[in-house]
């Protein structure tokens, strides 16, 4: 009889560098001439380990984004949102302090291999602009390199590079970002009961944004009132301007001509007014992670400009920048500004408009 063919044998056990691909990565800290001296080494693996980070980041916020652009985002799948945002507001933090290991490079010892770098430049971390892209930066609002923006640099700069960069910017400005989704999940909140596709649900949101803003006006007399008592009549020409101020920044936030910008403000403000409620505990703390996640990427910002200012001072940047100042302007940068903006028009829950069809929001 013809024997039978040998059975496969059981699999190799996987080893802990091999499922790591740990000398392939560790082949990859060469620099350009193969031999990078002691402090280039620590430079190229600081960076190439914020690189690893913004690679996990972009994967969490896609994650997030996908679950909130869904036509339909179920209650039970807010904490995922949540969970990936999260995670995304550690890494940031964990990157926030790396910037302490690479201060540990002294200004004389990076300038010792600095111009090996030239021009290549942080401005050049297609990674970072594509977080950017993705959270809903808009190029128009970018601070510009010597009248270039980031990612006409990247095109430029590119050519040289085996490797198209660009290409993978555009393909990330095709997507929906972040900040559309989460508008049209704002858009959809049942205000005062009233669902976005109810009828009459336009006359209920700007019931409701009416109700609102006479509450803010009583607000502000009652403060004002009370800013009068304890400093004296002669106080109120000076605090009158301000409340009134306060007011007319309300109205011109919420009472936007745009309707869908209307609609998603409205539940952006109903939702942060009525946090207690059962149905709008996850979707509060979705908007508090996101806060979160601006908060996070804003002290990044300013973190890496100290950091370099620290190491290189205010001289011009390895890709033509001027530096820190040009860091400096990045810290202006909001993707999410409607997120801050609202908490200017809050109110105390005692002076909030009563709440309607309480059973819609999980009240008995």
């Amino acid at each position: 009889m013809p024997a039978s063919p040998t059975a496969p044998g059981p699999a190799s056990p996987p080893v802990y560098w091999d499922y790591l691909s740990l000398p392939g990565l560790l082949a990859q800290q060469g620099g350009l001439d193969g031999n990078p001296s002691p402090d280039e080494l620590h430079f190229i693996i600081v960076h190439q380990a914020f690189e690893l980070w913004f690679k996990l980041v972009l994967s969490q916020l896609r994650l997030a984004r996908d679950h909130l652009a869904a036509a339909h985002l179920p209650e039970e799948q807010v904490p995922f949102v949540v969970h990936h945002i999260g995670r995304v507001n550690v890494i940031l933090r964990h990157c926030v302090d790396q910037f302490a290991v690479m201060e540990t490079l002294p200004p004389q010892d990076f300038l010792a291999f600095r111009d090996k770098l030239t021009p290549a430049s942080g401005f050049q971390s297609f990674q970072l602009r594509e977080v950017e892209i993705l959270l809903g930066l808009k190029n128009e609002d970018r601070v510009a390199l010597g009248g270039i923006k980031p990612e006409a640099h990247i095109q430029n700069v590119g050519k040289s590079s085996p490797f198209d960069a660009y290409a993978r910017l555009q393909a990330t400005q095709m997507e929906v970002t972040l900040r559309d989704a989460l508008h049209n999940w704002l858009m959809r909140t049942p205000i005062q009961g009233s669902s976005m596709n109810d009828p009459g649900d336009e006359g209920v949101v700007d019931g409701f944004l009416a109700e609102y803003l006479d509450h803010v006006r009583a607000h502000g007399e009652q403060t004002l009132a009370g800013l009068v008592a304890a400093l004296g009549e002669g106080e109120r020409a000076k605090m009158e301007p301000r409340i009134k101020m306060t007011l007319d920044e309300a109205r011109k936030f919420l009472l936007i001509e745009d309707r869908a910008v209307r609609r998603a403000r409205a539940g952006l403000l109903f939702i942060e007014s009525y946090r207690e409620l059962p149905l709008l505990a996850w979707p509060r703390l979705l908007i508090d992670t996101v806060v979160e996640l601006e908060e996070q990427m804003l002290l990044f910002r300013n973190r890496h400009a100290r950091m370099v200012e620290r190491v290189i001072g205010r001289r011009i940047g390895t890709g033509g920048s001027s530096g820190v100042e040009y860091l400096d302007k990045t810290t202006a940068y909001r993707t999410f500004p409607e997120l801050w903006t609202v908490r200017s028009t809050l109110l105390p829950r005692a002076m909030l408009p009563a709440l309607r069809r309480r059973e819609k929001y999980g009240v008995e």
